[in-house]
């Protein structure tokens, strides 16, 4: 059976790709709330007025599991430090199994924020 080595600087390379792109998720949450700041000054119907507030909460929600992912790549990153402090240039099968257990969270994190967006921005062009 052949071993397959996962290198440090493989999962290093994947962390900054995600960092990159939960702080481009984090700029645009910005970007929404902006947006429902306006919506909010313009509208004073209910249905409209809840639905700002269930994107609201929805992005609130959405930025907490940014920073909860933000918090897991710190935490991985400082155990590969670890290991290549004490001369190891690959990883165990159990960090590797959590990176990539991580690395579906991320997707399905990705599909759900493109959900999301999808169903904001038809939402915007209902009532914009």
């Amino acid at each position: 059976m052949k071993t397959e080595v996962i290198y440090n600087s493989d999962l290093h390379f994947e962390h900054e790709h995600w960092r990159s792109e939960l702080f481009f998720w984090k700029d645009e949450m910005r970007s929404f709330k902006n947006r429902l700041e306006e919506l909010v000054t313009r509208w004073t119907d209910k249905e409209v007025l809840a639905g700002l507030e269930h994107y609201q909460n929805e992005f609130i929600l959405h930025e907490g599991r940014i920073d909860e992912f933000l918090e897991g790549i710190e935490k991985h990153e400082h155990l590969m430090a670890g290991k290549s402090k004490e001369g190891e240039i690959s990883m165990d099968t159990i960090m590797v199994k959590n990176h990539m257990e991580f690395r579906k969270e991320m997707q399905v994190q990705r599909d759900m924020f493109c959900d999301l967006k999808k169903e904001f921005f038809a939402f915007l062009t209902h009532y914009m």
